[in-house]
């Protein structure tokens, strides 16, 4: 949850299917849009996204990690209980917080 008074420096919106190969630009994208700014928290809206699989466990981990590195908070909005179901049986509900989770 969005700690008190921080908001969202960037927003990702992830749709659609994910793949492996697309995860480093993922995360390339979100390195170089928060080195250009100045807030804390990213938010990644993956309410569009079809199918999640293992594949977007990893993207969210990673994406998390380029986060983190980087001084800022990952929050995810818009997680479909089958995502949220794949996050729990990973045991990243704890690490990757979910908007409303």
């Amino acid at each position: 949850m969005k700690p008190e008074g921080k908001e969202p420096s960037i927003v990702i919106v992830i749709r659609g299917r994910v793949d492996r190969a697309d995860i480093p630009r993922l995360c390339e994208d979100a390195r170089s849009r928060l080195c250009a700014s100045s807030g804390d928290v990213v938010l990644c809206d993956v309410a569009a996204l079809s199918d999640p699989d293992v594949v977007v466990v990893d993207a969210l981990a990673r994406l998390q990690l380029t986060v983190r590195r980087l001084g800022r908070e990952l929050e995810i909005r818009g997680a479909s209980k089958e995502l949220q179901e794949l996050l729990a049986l990973s045991g990243l509900s704890d690490v990757l917080p979910i908007e409303g989770g």
